[in-house]
C-alpha cells in the first residue's frame, strides 16, 4: 500500500490545493530553475514541480530517477530541523534529495544543472 493511501481525504485535498497554489505563484528562484528543467530540457528527464510525496510538497521531482530537488531560501534557515527530518523521511522512502540555496541557483546555475545531471546519470 502506498503511503498516500493512508492520508485522510481532507489532508490529501489540502496538499493538492497547497501544491496548486505554489505552482501558480512560484518564487523567482523556482521559476528560474523550472525554465531549465521543464519540457525534458535537462538530459531528456521529465520533472514535476511542487509535487506531493506522502505529506511533503517537494519543489521539483524526477520520477524516473526518484530525484527530489529542493531550493532553500531564507525560511529554511529558521526550519533547519524540520528540513533535516523531512529529508531523512524522503531518503527512507527511497528518494534521492539534492538541496541548493537560492544564491546557488541565482548565481551558479551551470554548477547547479551540472550537479543535477550527475545525479541523474547515476540513476
Amino acid at each position: 500500500m502506498d503511503k498516500s493511501e493512508c492520508l485522510s481525504r481532507e489532508t490529501r485535498i489540502r496538499l493538492i490545493e497547497a501544491a496548486r497554489e505554489m505552482r501558480q505563484f512560484p518564487t523567482q528562484v523556482e521559476a528560474l530553475l523550472w525554465e531549465e528543467l521543464r519540457r525534458k530540457r535537462l538530459s531528456g528527464f521529465k520533472f514535476r514541480r511542487q509535487h506531493i510525496i506522502y505529506l511533503f510538497i517537494v519543489d521539483f521531482y524526477c520520477p524516473e530517477a526518484k530525484l527530489v530537488i529542493e531550493i532553500d531560501g531564507g525560511i529554511h534557515r529558521a526550519q533547519a530541523d524540520y528540513d533535516q527530518y523531512r529529508e531523512g523521511a524522503l531518503i527512507a522512502m527511497g528518494y534521492k534529495v539534492l538541496r541548493f540555496s537560492n544564491e546557488a541557483v541565482m548565481g551558479e546555475m551551470p554548477m547547479v544543472l551540472n550537479e543535477i545531471s550527475r545525479s541523474l546519470s547515476k540513476s
